[in-house]
């Protein structure tokens, strides 16, 4: 798999004006789907650039204003969620300046203590957790707004391990109260050969007078991250990422390794006893 390959599919994904989630008929990521994306755009691409649009070399060029959040460390006062499970405790800082709708609606549902109680219903080791759900079916839930609403995507936030995003079922403004956390530990060889090709390609512009650089889409510290901490690449741009864990990992990978059955439920129950909105 070529770094160009896989950057073409970036821009698409990222693109506000051809994007398309991809899901199931139950609010989740797929992790298959999104794999098998990425192999099609391969074929189909090859070794072909693809002419970008104005609103596509713009909508890249914004990542330029939003530097990379998820890479910081927090700030003393910045808003968190203590999140006190049956298996430990994790912690998790917010993005609202890039995803503002997802951020409120995950606050205002803690805040009512909506998530108290709420099992994760499905978990996969080396992929990532996923809850929100009082049904505990991965059919149900509802947003603090009473509907659902849209992605709010964007270059300067990525599904890199620890990453706390909304599920949706694949259709347009399709999220609601679900969420997961990335686990992932490994990008894969693949993602690996391409990110580690494009440490070469930094300086180069993705397309001739175009003032816009690999660098600009995939900046080295995106690259370093994937390779050496692993994270969910496939997911960028078709999933909101609002929040980024800061303490609790472990729990998280505890919470991924337990065993479940073939719809990747666990087998015995693992529970939000309380989500607590505080300061860092």
């Amino acid at each position: 798999m070529k770094f160009k390959t896989i950057f073409l599919a970036a821009v698409v994904a990222f693109s506000a004006l051809t994007f398309t989630a991809c899901g199931s008929s139950e609010s989740q990521t797929d992790e298959t789907e999104q794999t098998e994306t990425a192999d099609e755009t391969d074929s189909e691409a090859g070794e072909e650039s693809a002419e970008l649009t104005d609103e596509e070399l713009e909508y890249i060029n914004s990542i330029k204003n939003y530097g990379l959040p998820q890479l910081e460390e927090p700030e003393a006062g910045e808003t968190i969620a203590v999140i006190d499970t049956t298996m430990g405790t994790i912690k998790v800082r917010f993005f609202e300046d890039l995803a503002p709708v997802a951020v409120q609606n995950f606050l205002g549902l803690a805040g009512e203590g909506y998530y108290d109680g709420v099992i994760f219903h499905r978990v996969i080791n080396d992929f990532m957790i996923q809850s929100g759900d009082p049904t505990g079916t991965g059919a149900g839930g509802e947003s603090y707004f009473g509907e659902d609403f849209g992605l709010e995507t964007t270059p300067s936030l990525r599904h890199f391990r620890g990453a706390l995003a909304m599920a949706n079922t694949g259709a347009e403004n399709s999220n609601g109260s679900q969420f997961y956390i990335v686990q992932q530990t490994d990008i894969g060889d693949d993602y690996k050969a391409a990110y580690t090709e494009a440490f070469d390609m930094q300086d180069e512009e993705i397309e001739e007078g175009s003032g816009i650089y690999m660098s600009d889409i995939y900046p080295t510290e995106v690259l370093n991250e994937y390779i050496e901490n692993g994270g969910a690449p496939y997911l960028d741009g078709s999933y909101t990422v609002f929040g980024q864990v800061t303490e609790g990992m472990d729990v998280v990978d505890a919470i991924a390794a337990v065993e479940t059955d073939e719809n990747d439920k666990p087998t015995e129950d693992v529970i939000i006893n309380s989500v607590t909105i505080t300061e860092y």
